[in-house]
């Protein structure tokens, strides 16, 4: 066993493993990337579509190409890569943080002062959101058919139902209408997409494909091969029987939501949001266990990679300030009240600048976003129009929290009206 010995190991090398790593390579803190892909820039590489970068560089790229910026800069840096690389283990002794890694050239044990979690997501599958049926050949998740199709160069089926509006399958939708199937519907069964709204616009309505909402997936008919599926109406959640109809296809996608991969973080002992999936983190997007921080979608799933490496990028800012010995002091609560799903990080600093990420749980246009302390509304912020599937973020600074009373259980509550 090889053993090896870093101030900072990051595990993930997509957007956000790259953009914290590189961080801590400015801040002169030997680094090390573990990545179990035998490439840099994780699930970006198979998104070929543009659409990335409006915000991070000012103008429209593809995934492989809004990763490319950052290989190419890691590359240049002092950040050890390893390829091809699986953390097995993790655990805490004292301050140092111990990890067990089966790779190519062998098993390391890595040995750190701090971590970065930056392992990302993966999707929800059938059995995690029970449709009945049989289990034929042709059920795929829709960012396997996305892999199939980009890096494979297979085709999964001719004639398709995309189950459940996330972006992922959207962006299918579109990419298999390219190459030359026929998407026959896409079904969601919230009343309101789950996508972004330009996704519909330019993946749906563009190709005249239907969206079904509030209308549940209730078998998946075939033998050997899909045959079909019976999808029925609802109303008020409840399902219509009466209104149920078949549309024959002979694959099925399924985009149903994405869940962080934290398999990993429970190992060491992190706390994990009940809400999000993703760790609980401070205002230094530190978790519970010192020296241990989280960014990007294995905190919480972002609806764009910019918005990733933003955060990513302080996490590794924060994780070299933690190794020279500042920690995060004078911190408040914060939680999600009415409307609001949830809020990013768990805890503030009023004395600094804090970027705050919550999503919405209505679907509404002329909202209205108040900051409360104790019942005070200390901040409001309009909003042109909110929902599920866009994510709202906003700067909170000294000047927010000034003449207010600030006692040490004091919380700062998010709502939306």
């Amino acid at each position: 066993m090889k053993e090896l010995q870093y101030d900072v190991v990051v595990i993930g090398a997509g957007a956000a493993g790259m953009a914290a790593a590189l961080e801590l390579d400015k801040a002169g803190f030997s680094c090390a990337m573990l990545e179990r892909e035998d490439h840099l820039g994780g699930i970006l590489m198979q998104c070929i579509h543009n659409g990335f970068g409006l915000h991070e560089f000012n103008e429209e790229l593809t995934g492989p190409e809004f990763a490319g910026r950052f290989i190419k800069q890691t590359l240049k840096s002092r950040v050890a890569v390893y390829l091809n690389t699986t953390v097995t283990e993790f655990h805490i002794k004292g301050v140092s943080k111990n990890l067990i890694c089966v790779s190519n050239v062998g098993v390391l044990r890595i040995r750190a002062r701090a971590v970065v979690l930056a392992m990302g997501c993966r999707e929800r599958n059938r059995g995690n959101v029970r449709i009945p049926g049989s289990r034929p050949a042709g059920v795929y998740t829709a960012g396997l058919a996305q892999r199939l199709v980009n890096i494979e160069g297979y085709i999964p089926g001719k004639n398709v139902v995309i189950i459940g509006s996330g972006d992922i399958g959207l962006i299918m939708a579109r990419r298999m209408s390219w190459v030359g199937c026929q998407v026959k519907a896409v079904v969601e069964i919230m009343p309101y997409p789950a996508g972004l709204t330009r996704n519909i616009v330019q993946c749906l309505n563009d190709f005249k494909i239907p969206l079904y909402l509030s209308t549940q997936t209730t078998n998946i008919f075939g033998n050997d091969r899909v045959e079909g599926v019976e999808v029925t109406p609802m109303k008020n959640g409840s399902l219509l029987p009466e209104k149920r109809f078949r549309i024959d296809c002979d694959t099925v996608l399924l985009s149903v939501g994405l869940v962080p991969e934290n398999e990993l973080s429970r190992d060491a002992g992190v706390e994990l949001n009940s809400t999000t999936g993703g760790p609980l983190v401070d205002s230094f997007l530190m978790t519970n266990v010192d020296g241990i921080f989280a960014c990007g979608n294995v905190l919480h799933v972002h609806d764009l990679v910019d918005w990733v490496t933003e955060e990513a990028r302080r996490a590794g800012r924060f994780a070299a300030e933690w190794l020279k010995g500042a920690r995060p002091l004078a911190q408040i609560r914060v939680k999600a009240g009415s409307n609001t799903r949830y809020v990013n990080p768990s805890k503030l600093n009023p004395h600094v600048e804090n970027k705050v990420y919550l999503r919405s749980l209505i679907v509404k246009t002329g909202a209205l976003l108040e900051l409360r302390i104790d019942n005070r509304v200390i901040k409001s912020v309009k909003k042109t129009h909110v929902q599920p599937s866009e994510m709202i973020n906003l700067t909170l600074g000294p000047k927010d929290f000034e003449g207010i009373d600030l006692r040490p259980d004091s919380a700062l509550e998010f709502a939306i009206k």
